[in-house]
């Protein structure tokens, strides 16, 4: 009897996760694309195609698809010159150009900020807890108001990328579940996106869409301590961060727990087993989820399941992680050796190894 039940609740979730709600779903009102590796490619003479084959700019070509909202990540002086302050205000302009809005995604280090790994900027490896607290805040601000000061102010911004132990290591690790000196440090980062823009909204963004355990311990941890934040960001891949049931139950225990609306701001799903330069597939083709193959009408049917499980949970938005990066000599995933390393997320973009769009591929709301 037991069993029974448990596979009736499992079929429960799975409907609720696949199958769109209108009844019970609020809309999906950010829907988005992280392409900050995208000004390296057209530096670098790529070109973009509808699936028709169609030259285009790739921003309308996402617009098309249904996307309205824009990620790009800032590193504060990577070895590439690219990522950097100068690239982002660089790229913003394209970005709103297009009337499309901007999400800021601070990593606050000069390369890749992820879960298992915090790096703290070169020229702030040496500083206490308390000279952090200020190197936030003042980054923080002197990126937000460059932007605003040339008609591109971020409708968005992440006080740190994926920090689910923590930023700006060690300094600003959680150990022993203390969260008092990350704490310190993402309430400089709100106060100087505020004082920047006071309606630009925060997020606080972890992976822990994997684990309800997880998550509460997290954002319980930092509620503690008083942080304020505006929106929940949790990260989804479906290779390691279990089913669309579990990210519908993720999704809706915080947005209940903290009355704060939840936004997926990484997801993506591979559209070939195939590699298209020298560098590893960072997902290997045989990592499938949801019975999905690894094929252009695959990547289109999962990213709708995830759109369509956000959306039931009650998340208001879904952004797809680097849709635009293609493999192209040149653009490497290294900040550090860029032109001698490849792009291991070749066979997980929107556009094929030609540069052509996957029409499978839609933003709906």
């Amino acid at each position: 009897m037991r069993k029974s039940l448990v596979a009736v609740i499992g079929a429960v979730l799975l409907m609720l996760a696949f199958t769109p709600n209108p009844a019970q779903a609020a809309s999906l009102t950010m829907l988005g694309a992280d392409v900050s590796s995208l000004q390296r490619t057209l530096d670098l003479g790529g070109k973009y195609y509808t699936a028709a084959g169609t030259q285009a700019d790739p921003y309308d070509i996402l617009s098309g698809a249904g996307a309205n909202y824009m990620r790009l990540r800032v590193w504060n002086n990577p070895a590439s010159g690219y990522n950097n302050k100068a690239k982002v205000l660089q790229q913003a302009k394209s970005i709103k150009a297009k009337g499309l809005k901007l999400l800021i995604d601070f990593h606050y280090s000069d390369t890749w900020a992820d879960p298992g790994k915090q790096y703290p900027p070169v020229a702030w490896a040496s500083h206490s807890l308390a000279t952090l607290q200020t190197d936030v805040y003042n980054y923080t601000y002197d990126v937000c108001t460059a932007l605003k000061a040339q008609g591109t102010t971020p409708d968005s911004v992440q006080i740190g990328n994926e920090i689910n132990v923590g930023m700006l290591w060690p300094q600003g690790q959680v150990v022993s579940s203390n969260f008092a000196p990350l704490a310190s440090l993402l309430k400089q980062g709100y106060n100087a996106t505020k004082a920047c823009n006071s309606s630009t909204q925060v997020m606080i963004h972890t992976a822990d869409a994997d684990s309800d355990a997880n998550a509460r311990w997290f954002y319980d941890g930092i509620k503690a301590q008083g942080v304020t934040w505006d929106i929940t960001a949790l990260s989804y891949y479906c290779m390691w961060h279990g089913t669309l049931a579990n990210l519908y139950n993720v999704i809706a225990d915080v947005k209940s727990r903290y009355a704060k609306p939840v936004v997926i701001v990484e997801t993506a799903y591979m559209y070939t087993t195939a590699n298209a330069d020298s560098q590893s597939n960072s997902i290997p083709g045989t990592t499938t989820c949801d019975g999905q193959a690894a094929t252009k009408a695959g990547q289109g049917t999962e990213f709708t399941w995830i759109q369509n499980t956000a959306r039931n949970a009650g998340a208001i938005g879904v952004f797809y992680w680097e849709p635009t990066w293609y493999a192209i000599t040149g653009n490497g995933w290294d900040p550090a050796n860029i032109n001698g390393t490849g792009d291991g997320w070749d066979n997980m973009a929107t556009f094929d190894a030609t540069g052509k769009f996957n029409s499978n591929v839609k933003w709906t709301a």
